[in-house]
């Protein structure tokens, strides 16, 4: 476990990445001594690829150190908050919070969830220069150790050091603390997988370069203005947007962008209700209907107004047939028999074939023998292209979050309504999104309301530091202190610790709360597990490194009670690829308690005198003999619970059951 990463972590470079990804596909491109042949790749790609010497790259101070840091073992290990965990609406969730660094988040999620997400939205730091963001290193490297690492010198290793070590909140230290993390976001991604960044003026540009260096400049698919509220207290221009970068896993991968327009079942009720009062009278219809809209001339529903007119099909708007470019030719109006006159440098929409089926279905409007509309329905046109600027009132989503919570407890939380677009036009209606900056949890929230809609099945990952919020509060300036104490005050008055994380998963249980009661009929996933990060104390960590194999058991069976059985099962199950959501399912071999998911059986717990190796492997024989669905291949040991001689029998024994009984479970022995 935490061993074998600290181990690995003493060797890992910052290209080892890469070199894999090369190793794996260009096998041939490697000398016998391990060195790359850059020449015999390039001929091997010359020829549908032009490589050049010189190019344009994103650089600053770090990026290597940031590679470095993508590429290291995380030594944090996954504990389940059981109580939580065991509710009746979280029991059985797919849906998972985890409190934690996200740098460590993101490398545990990777071991089972690697190119498994269809969409990620963050809202990082923007580095404004008052949102508090710093880079604080906690990577203890030894200047000797990170020049071997990076290919540099003993001196330039030191100046590095002393610049992450300092905190800092210059434009590289920003860069160097986001590379790392999109790196390890790219991988999540499937291959037509989106990602959404929040950004604003301080680093937009930086943004761009660094997903341009990640996601290949070529997968780039828009930069969305998001308009807020106006400003006017600017002593030059006021600013009052903001961007969303989008780029995609692989740009030539299908993606649908359509998008729900919004408001368009209320319009239709009113339709339907006009239909009722008016029967075959459109005229009166229609009137009644254009005065509807413009009585609500303030409301979202005004966006619709050009659908005014309704006949037995239901609201329509008129829409030019004709078009620069479109087919020239005498269109006849099959109810007279005249040409209908072209307007000049204008050509049909359609043929003649398909102007006398819209006419015989009575999509066509005939203002007169020689004018003519099309007739285009709201009800056949729901969704529509997303637009790269629009506008949504900044204030609206801290007004609705102070009501959800009775307080103003989080500073300019992002628009659920605008996230749960975003998640819509990039998604299909089961798939898993991930926020690693999750914040107020306002991607949860956007998903538990948009699966509460559409009737879907969307799942979300969630990942928030669990910043302390008594600390905040010492160095926090007066608007955010004020936020900052209700906070504190929420939790108090609910019994919870003082920390960030604790207002987010606060608010997806208020918001679940809310989506059923807005929504009585919905029977979807409204829960969550949660999770936290930890890493282990000094002295477990001293323990860990002074273990000895060859030592009894008895000897060391405790590192089992500093770590927790729950703690090893989360963290192992999570390695082994079956996710955060799954459980192990209890075996019992002649009494002594295993573990098994999938194809692999845990042995977590020391043997004793009532439960020796012998009788624990004839037990396990047992298994594989009768149980035809009993065949894990992987046997995996926690390796401080188990003495060497216990080890070594059990590794006889099961080398003789490979032989003799036909049983092919390897054993893995884990630290």
């Amino acid at each position: 476990m935490l061993k074998n990463a600290m181990k690995t972590n003493e060797t890992v470079k910052a290209n080892d990445a890469e070199l894999a990804a090369l190793r794996e596909h260009f096998a041939g491109c490697f000398t016998k001594e391990g060195a790359f042949d850059l020449k015999a790749f390039s001929a091997r790609i010359r020829d549908q690829v032009a490589v050049t010497e010189e190019g344009y790259q994103l650089d600053f101070l770090g990026k290597n150190y940031a590679r470095l840091l993508a590429n290291e073992e995380t030594e944090t290990v996954i504990v389940p908050d059981e109580a939580h965990n065991a509710k009746p609406e979280n029991a059985k969730s797919e849906n998972v919070y985890i409190s934690g660094d996200n740098l460590d988040a993101l490398k545990h999620l990777l071991k089972s969830y690697e190119h498994e997400v269809k969409c990620i939205y963050i809202d990082p730091p923007y580095n404004t220069g008052s949102d508090g963001f710093v880079y604080n290193d906690n990577f203890k490297f030894k200047p000797e150790e990170l020049a071997r690492k990076l290919s540099i010198t003993d001196e330039e290793a030191k100046k590095l050091l002393d610049f992450v070590g300092r905190g800092s909140a210059s434009h590289s230290a920003w860069l160097m603390f986001m590379y790392p993390r999109l790196q390890l976001a790219k991988s999540l991604l499937r291959d037509d997988g989106v990602i959404f960044i929040s950004i604003d003026d301080n680093e937009q540009a930086n943004l761009k370069l660094l997903c341009d260096d990640i996601f290949g400049e070529q997968n780039f698919v828009a930069n969305m203005v998001w308009e807020g509220a106006f400003k006017n207290d600017a002593d030059k221009i006021g600013t009052n947007h903001e961007y969303v970068l989008v780029y995609a896993k692989r740009n030539d991968e299908r993606i649908d962008w359509k998008l729900r327009k919004q408001d368009t079942d209320i319009v239709l009720k009113e339709v339907e209700r006009l239909q009722k009062v008016h029967g075959n009278d459109f005229k009166s219809a229609s009137e009644d209907l254009a005065g509807w809209f413009r009585a609500n001339k303030a409301k979202p529903v005004f966006a619709h107004r050009r659908f005014h007119c309704i006949d037995q099909r239901g609201a329509y708007k008129e829409d030019d047939p004709t078009a620069p470019g479109g087919r020239k030719f005498g269109l006849v109006n099959p109810n007279t028999g005249r040409v209908i006159p072209l307007r000049k440098n204008r050509g049909w929409r359609f043929d003649q074939a398909t102007f006398n089926q819209m006419v015989g279905e009575g999509r066509i409007s005939f203002i007169s023998d020689d004018s003519i509309m099309v007739r285009t329905y709201l009800h056949e046109t729901l969704s529509s292209t997303p637009q790269s600027v629009f506008y949504q009132p900044a204030r609206s989503a801290s007004e609705r979050l102070d009501t959800l919570f009775g307080a103003d407890v989080f500073s300019f939380p992002k628009d659920e309504d605008v996230i749960a677009q975003f998640i819509e036009m990039s998604t299909d209606k089961d798939s898993l999104v991930v926020d690693f900056f999750s914040g107020s949890a306002t991607t949860a929230h956007a998903i538990l309301k948009l699966n509460s809609e559409l009737l879907e099945k969307r799942r979300f990952i969630m990942v928030q530091l669990p910043e302390n919020l008594d600390e905040s509060l010492q160095h926090a300036a007066q608007d955010a202190r004020i936020i900052c104490q209700n906070a504190i005050a929420y939790l108090s008055q609910h019994t919870l610790p003082h920390t960030l994380d604790y207002i987010g998963m606060e608010r997806i249980g208020l918001a679940a709360r809310k989506v059923k009661s807005d929504n009585p009929l919905f029977a979807g996933d409204l829960g969550f597990k949660h999770f936290t990060l930890a890493k282990p104390s000094g002295e477990v960590l001293e323990k860990i490194e002074q273990f000895d194999p060859k030592a009894s058991a008895l000897a060391t069976q405790n590192m089992l009670d500093e770590f927790g059985e729950g703690t090893v099962l989360a963290t192992w199950l999570n390695h082994d690829g079956y996710g955060l959501t799954k459980t192990a399912e209890e075996i019992d071999l002649a009494g002594y308690k295993a573990y098994r998911c999938g194809k692999h059986l845990y042995l977590v717990h020391p043997l004793d005198l009532k439960h020796p190796s012998k009788t624990v492997i004839k037990a396990l024989l047992e298994k594989y003999e009768t149980e035809k669905d009993f065949a894990p291949d992987k046997i995996v040991l926690f390796g401080y619970s188990f003495g060497w001689k216990e080890l070594e029998e059990l590794d006889t024994n099961l080398r003789k059951l490979k032989v003799t009984r036909n049983i092919t479970a390897d054993l893995d022995i884990r630290y």
